[in-house]
């Protein structure tokens, strides 16, 4: 199957954000075509790893709409920012312009996350019905927990106290102060490799973020209100060898979650085996699967 790829744009909390639109190129069922919004993770760029997850879906049948967060990419906004629930507002505001395209079927409306994205999808769809499924792809279930769990005693004490002091001078001076993203995310060795890899071949050559993202993400708790998900159905999928986002965040997540769920754990796989060769084919066979069976396609 064909597919064309669309520019698009739309606002979220007043701030313009950029989005592309994946299509097939064949023509849609006469009920409309089932739809899916991307959620990144960490880093907001829509042209990092979503891609290749949307011409999958788009082989199968689905129109998927990829967009910038705001102050990513190419959307207004505060730069790269990770401003948790703006992102959730974003989320929304893509649900709408996705439902308001032609030949859609908007009683089969997915949201499929990506690490930090799987938390974003989960806390949209607990608060949006528009959302009839829910994928999250090593992510996490409480931020404070997940990041004071990658982090050494040591130096989790020392983030806590430049975070302090950030949060003191925003208060003061509305600014924060912007770091290596080293600095806040922890990464292995092999993980940072990989990273790395990806980022430079995407293009991506500022690796600054606010050290605002380490209050951003401990107040967020997908954990929290997960079980208002259901009863729709919620897939997640985890990788045994993860030291970015570990299993046992996955685990929390599912244990939280109400029926009908499912947790797939990737033996022998790591945080960014799943953005590419294998494990990146059975994220999305399984993602397919559970696309279908939520929406009775054949």
């Amino acid at each position: 199957m064909g597919l064309i790829c669309e520019s698009r744009q739309f606002f979220s909390e007043g701030v313009r954000l950029a989005a592309d639109l994946y299509l097939p190129t064949d023509a849609p069922p006469p009920e409309g075509r089932p739809g899916v919004v991307m959620c990144h993770g960490y880093n907001g760029m829509k042209h990092l790893y979503l891609p290749d997850a949307a011409k999958c879906l788009v082989n199968a049948g689905y129109a998927v709409l990829c967009f910038d967060y705001k102050g990513w990419g190419e959307s207004d906004g505060p730069v790269r920012r990770l401003d948790p629930h703006g992102r959730v507002a974003d989320v929304q505001a893509a649900l709408t312009i996705l439902c308001a395209e032609p030949n859609i079927n908007q009683s089969h409306i997915g949201l499929f996350g990506w690490s930090f994205g799987c938390s974003t999808a989960i806390w949209t769809a607990s608060i949006d019905q528009r959302v009839k499924v829910v994928v999250g792809v090593v992510g996490v279930g409480d931020g404070e927990r997940w990041l004071e769990s990658v982090w050494p005693a040591d130096k989790w004490q020392q983030l806590m106290q430049d975070s302090r002091e950030d949060r003191l001078q925003r208060a003061r001076t509305g600014k924060s102060n912007f770091v290596d993203r080293g600095r806040i995310l922890f990464l292995d060795a092999a993980s940072q490799a990989k990273s790395q890899a990806a980022r430079k071949a995407g293009g991506v050559n500022r690796d600054e973020i606010p050290l605002e993202f380490v209050d951003e993400t401990i107040i967020f708790k997908a954990e929290w209100i997960v079980a208002k998900v259901s009863p729709r159905p919620l897939l997640l999928i985890s990788c045994s060898n993860d030291q970015v986002a570990p299993p046992y965040e996955m685990q929390a997540l599912y244990d939280a979650a109400l029926e009908p769920k499912k947790l797939i754990i990737l033996e022998g796989k790591d945080h960014y085996d799943v953005y590419s060769g294998p494990a990146f084919d059975s994220v999305m066979a399984e993602t397919l699967l559970w696309l279908s069976s939520t929406f009775k396609l054949t």
